[in-house]
């Protein structure tokens, strides 16, 4: 496998303001201009593509810089493919792909996958979401009625819970074997428009959204609790416990975007580090971390006249230094999506690349 060599060099910077983008129809991860606000895609094309709602925030003082110089001149890294699912819906093994005449393409909308490295697919075309095994094998499919699900995650004990910002605006609650639990609704305190929500979190038994790619609201617990009153954490949840999350974007022209780290028990700033890419920023596709902490940080990247790649860089936990990065190739196909990398516990990532007989799920990992 090839992969990218990453130099960072420490200076001093002052950033300008910007909020998490990601590649989201108000929602998530997808392919849309970007801008200095995550919207709700989030990460459909509401999530594979940016898209701006309410005002720039600026991002905490700087604590360093790096310039990243990735290796592309042999393209973009193979993968390793782990399973593919054919486009169609009459076998539990394919997915849903709707082409209207007028209207978005839609394919299955988002992944995540569970601590014993099953991955679930949310084929919201077929209303279901598809689990597989870590080899890529068939495990089950567990049936989805939400008018318009967009992003699924899992908990610890591999129940799930799917959002529906748009139709029934409520996160669905399933348990581990796909049997509806409850729902719990997202209009309340904290989250007035439902729209600007990007994306849905499981920490330990706690249910959060995403607020325009911001805050964290906690909605309830994954046995349909509501909590009351609804209470905020300031980032995404690393999962090694230890920390919150933000990105954002300083300058998308000039390929200038930050990573942000909170120290969780002490709600204190441990970093801001800004990532210099010296090519046009399309939208940031992934923000999360392994179980040991690193993080994983993924954009699309643009550079005249016509050439295009996803740099995914990870950084370690403490100071945000970049470790290592790898080029992965670009989503072309016109299907709508709100997630399309997942990382794994122990490591490495899962990317749902499209093509117009399916979708490939490879396994990429950072260069060291």
């Amino acid at each position: 496998m090839r992969k990218g060599t990453t130099t960072a060099i420490a200076v001093g910077t002052v950033l300008v303001a910007g909020v998490i983008a990601a590649r989201a129809c108000g929602g998530g991860e997808t392919k849309a201009p970007v801008s200095t606000a995550r919207s709700a895609k989030p990460e459909a094309r509401p999530r594979g593509s940016a898209s701006s709602h309410g005002p720039a925030r600026p991002p905490p003082p700087p604590t360093g810089s790096a310039i990243v110089v990735a290796d592309r001149d042999g393209g973009a890294t193979d993968g390793k493919v782990v399973f593919f699912s054919p486009w169609g819906g009459s076998h539990k093994d394919q997915l849903g792909r709707e082409r209207p005449q007028e209207g978005n393409p839609m394919g299955p909308m988002s992944l995540a996958h569970d601590a014993k490295g099953n991955v679930y697919v949310l084929d919201q075309v077929n209303g279901r979401v598809v689990k597989r095994g870590p080899d890529g094998a068939l495990e089950s499919t567990s049936e989805v009625k939400l008018r318009a699900a967009q992003d699924v995650a899992v908990g610890k004990d591999g129940s799930m819970a799917v959002l529906d910002r748009l139709g029934d605006k409520a996160i669905a609650l399933y348990d581990p074997s796909g049997a509806l639990k409850a729902q719990l609704p997202l209009e309340g305190e904290g989250v007035t428009e439902t729209g600007y929500v990007t994306g849905v979190f499981v920490d330990g038994s706690d249910v959060y959204v995403e607020r325009e790619h911001g805050p964290l609201v906690k909605i309830g617990d994954v046995n349909g609790t509501p909590t009351e009153p609804r209470t905020e954490i300031p980032g995404r949840p690393s999962r090694d416990g230890l920390s919150f999350l933000n990105a954002g974007l300083t300058d998308a022209m000039a390929g200038r975007a930050y990573v942000s780290s909170i120290e969780r028990a002490t709600g204190e700033h441990r970093f801001t580090r800004e990532l210099r890419l010296k090519s046009e920023i399309r939208g940031i596709l992934l923000l999360d971390s392994d179980k040991s902490g690193t993080i994983y940080f993924a954009v699309e990247l643009h550079e005249e006249p016509s050439t295009d790649w996803v740099l995914l860089q990870c950084l370690e936990p403490l100071k945000g230094v970049p470790v290592g990065s790898a080029i992965l190739p670009v989503n072309t196909m016109p299907e709508e999506t709100f997630r399309d990398l997942t990382v794994l516990d122990d490591g490495g990532v899962i990317y749902a690349l499209r093509s117009s007989d399916g979708v490939t799920y490879r396994r990429y990992d950072c260069g060291g």
